[in-house]
């Protein structure tokens, strides 16, 4: 039988946390713990190890930004997209909370190894549907819309860039298809692409995420521009094509 999916939630504003926690409830994930800032986040990780956390990114004492990179900065984490190993299987996965939509927030917790990210007006079913998305590992963005978000944010050869684990461990085909997926190819367009079986699509990504030390497409993305593997000026010219 599967183990219920353990959720906490961050959020300063009690309605939130608490129209939260109804939804949640009523389709069978058990939230095990709340905090209303990122200090308590960090500490109720700790002390509760929840599958996914539910982070708000404005709060007061300690942001939901700060809280990501201390919750997937510790041993066997990535505390910037591509440095350090390997996600540890225990970790939790983060999905950030905000009124805004792709802002420079949204992609500095992206950056910062969060999973993906909701608007606070989701609804009911999306929110369910989100958690337990992230936690099998998936990310919750498209890539194209992460494409967006790095085009206007990414900065090639940036401090955060040098953080990226060498590209030169990837093959040549490995390379090609980190591209593709950068510019917001799905894995069956990937496989139409190349002439590849949708099955030997999937393997390429695992490899390269498992390589570059990556939790999942989100920041396989990130890494493909920051690294400058793929150029905002690039994807435009294919575009327009």
């Amino acid at each position: 039988m599967t183990e219920p999916l353990r959720v906490l939630l961050a959020d300063d504003q009690t309605l939130v946390r608490t129209g939260f926690r109804m939804i949640l409830g009523s389709e069978g994930i058990d939230v095990v713990a709340e905090a209303t800032n990122g200090a308590e986040a960090v500490e109720a990780v700790r002390r509760t190890r929840p599958d996914v956390v539910l982070m708000d990114i404005r709060m007061p004492e300690m942001d939901g930004l700060e809280a990501t990179r201390r919750i997937l900065g510790g041993p066997g984490a990535v505390d910037s997209v591509g440095a350090g190993a390997t996600p540890s299987p225990g970790e939790p996965r983060v999905i950030m909370l905000t009124t805004f939509d792709l802002d420079r927030y949204v992609y500095a917790a992206l950056a910062a190894g969060a999973s993906g990210f909701l608007l606070k007006d989701v609804t009911p079913e999306y929110l369910a549907a989100a958690v337990r998305t992230v936690r099998t590992g998936d990310a919750l963005l498209a890539p194209a819309i992460t494409r967006r978000l790095v085009q206007r944010f990414a900065r090639p050869g940036s401090d955060t860039a040098v953080r990226h684990r060498d590209l030169a461990s990837l093959t040549p085909r490995e390379l090609e298809v980190l591209g593709l997926l950068a510019q917001g190819l799905s894995n069956a367009e990937l496989a139409g692409r190349l002439h590849l079986a949708e099955a030997t699509v999937k393997t390429h990504v695992a490899r390269i995420l498992a390589k570059l030390g990556l939790r999942d497409r989100v920041q396989a993305v990130i890494a493909a521009y920051e690294t400058g593997l793929v150029s905002v000026g690039l994807r435009e010219s294919a575009e327009q094509t």
